[in-house]
């Protein structure tokens, strides 16, 4: 497996986000087979990448649930 360098990534948060930059998840959207996920509070800390697909069904589950 080939190391991810995630500085060159393009990272936005979730629209649920506040201005004050509380609790926000951050996913970047530039690979095609992986969703690299992580929190806005520690851009060094942990990354949570998610096969695209899983990703997907993760979102519109939570979509259909709101």
């Amino acid at each position: 497996m080939r190391a991810l360098d995630t500085r060159v990534l393009n990272w936005r948060k979730s629209s649920y986000s506040n201005q004050d930059g509380g609790a926000c998840v951050e996913v970047s959207d530039d690979l095609t087979r992986i969703v690299p996920v992580r929190d806005s509070k520690s851009e060094q800390g942990p990354i949570l990448a998610f096969p695209s697909s899983e990703w997907l069904a993760f979102v519109s589950r939570l979509r259909d649930e709101s």
